[in-house]
């Protein structure tokens, strides 16, 4: 077995703190992912939004269309 030596200690740490320094990158490179995705997540929300609150209002003005015109269906 091989002797634990200060020598040996300090290459496996220094082999570990380059191993975490690459590991923090990737780390950093997942969260602007991340928020990129949540970004677009609220986007898409916001454009959903904007589209039924347009769909109401086509309703509401065909409704008024209808009124006018007295084709509305008696329920």
């Amino acid at each position: 077995m091989a002797e634990v030596t200060n020598e040996l200690i300090y290459e496996v740490l220094k082999q570990l703190q380059d191993w975490m320094t690459k590991f923090e990158s990737k780390m950093d490179e997942v969260k602007a992912e991340l928020q990129a995705l949540r970004n677009h997540s609220m986007a898409i929300q916001q454009d959903t939004s904007n589209i039924y609150t347009m769909l109401g209002r086509h309703e509401n003005r065909l409704d008024r269309i209808e009124r006018r015109l007295e084709i509305t269906e008696v329920l």
